[in-house]
């Protein structure tokens, strides 16, 4: 590392302000902040600084989405040869999986980091960290069919509408990976659903639906089993499909105190307790499914786990992380029960928190003030 530091330090004149490169100085910080932490300090106010900066936390998530991306690649290679009804070793089902993903997150992190770079520089700022984690977010929620150049556009929508336009990382009021996820939603329906979007070169007469779709469909006879529902061996987004890779990204982001467990709780105690209140009530098959079902189809788990959680458009108070994951699970199931149309309601759900979560703040906030009030005592 002392060599690499070496090297930096020796480039580093050329992309200062005068330098042959300085238009390219975001870049070259963006690189260099990578590798090591930042050398600049505060120059004005009271701040508290620690070993931890936001890079270094971002560069955590990411290290957390590693098993569900790993499972992720494995699985396409599976469901790509079961599709085939060809049966090959975990290598090269790995192999043809990762040559499918890999450019996905090659496009994600060239456009949305390209895109930072020059409105950094344009603003004369460093490169946020945000996009550490939603350039790998965005491949993870995605069909494994999707067109890379439609990966470019809606990378493209997410930085510049979804985060630049709110006055960058930080500011933005809509997570920036679900955003991308909901452009393509709506603006390219036909390569977002269905069952032919879900497995890499799927061969003809392969049914390909997901468990969502099937039971959206009320083909609840059709679902595979809960284990195979926990352990990823279904069609589904790369990343989304093992719950057990997720809970392992989860206990990551708990242990080292980067997620909010409080969040992550309360969505699924808000999922099983609408799923249980469905089952009272049930009219049709969808409603009559168990409720631990719905925690382990579509992108419920990795939505609580990796989305709901983004510390910017999350509820930020103690109680508030409670209200904020629980209606985020009622949402959920209520979106895929009662409309067919949006299978995926987790998506839906927590954009639609997102927008609420200030609000629910505001509310904890001020009750805990005036809870406050009515313990002092006024002389009249």
């Amino acid at each position: 590392m002392k060599s690499l530091r070496k090297q930096f330090d020796k480039l580093k004149p050329n992309f200062e302000k005068g330098g042959k490169l300085a238009p390219f100085r975001s870049f070259f910080d963006a690189i260099e902040t990578l590798f090591f932490v930042p050398n600049t300090t505060s120059k004005s106010g009271v701040h508290i600084h620690d070993h931890k900066d936001s890079k270094r936390l971002m560069i955590i998530v990411v290290f957390a989405m590693v098993p569900a991306l790993l499972f992720g690649m494995w699985n396409t290679g599976y469901q790509h040869f079961l599709s085939l009804g060809q049966s090959v070793d975990i290598w090269t089902s790995f192999w043809y999986g990762f040559l499918q993903v890999l450019p996905i997150i090659i496009v994600s992190y060239a456009v949305g980091l390209g895109i930072e770079i020059v409105i950094a520089q344009m603003r004369g700022h460093e490169v946020k960290e945000g996009f550490f984690v939603s350039g790998m977010l965005i491949p993870l929620i995605l069909p494994v069919e999707t067109p890379l150049w439609m990966v470019a556009v809606a990378t493209a929508f997410a930085v510049i509408i979804g985060v630049e336009a709110f006055g960058g990382a930080g500011m933005n009021i809509l997570n920036p990976a679900l955003t991308a996820r909901a452009f393509l939603f709506f603006a390219y329906p036909s390569h977002m659903s269905g069952d032919a979007v879900w497995i890499a070169n799927k061969a003809d007469g392969f049914s390909g639906a997901t468990p969502l779709a099937e039971a959206a469909a009320g083909h609840i006879q059709n679902l595979p089993s809960p284990a195979d529902m926990f352990f990823g061996f279904i069609p589904g987004s790369i990343g989304e499909t093992s719950t057990l890779a997720i809970l392992i990204g989860a206990f990551i982001l708990i242990y080292t105190g980067v997620g909010s467990w409080k969040i992550m709780l309360s969505v699924g105690i808000g999922g099983l307790v609408m799923g249980l209140l469905l089952n009272a009530l049930a009219v049709n098959p969808f409603m009559e499914l168990p409720a631990y079902y719905h925690l382990l189809m579509g992108g419920f788990a990795f939505g609580a786990v990796f989305m709901a959680t983004d510390p910017v458009t999350a509820a930020q108070t103690n109680r508030g992380k409670y209200i904020y994951g629980f209606l985020i699970g009622i949402m959920a199931v209520l979106i895929r029960v009662f409309n067919p149309a949006y299978p995926e309601g987790m998506m839906l759900a927590i954009l639609l928190l997102n927008v609420f979560a200030p609000l629910i703040d505001h509310y904890v906030v001020q009750a805990n003030v005036k809870r406050r009030l009515k313990r002092v005592k006024v002389k009249a």
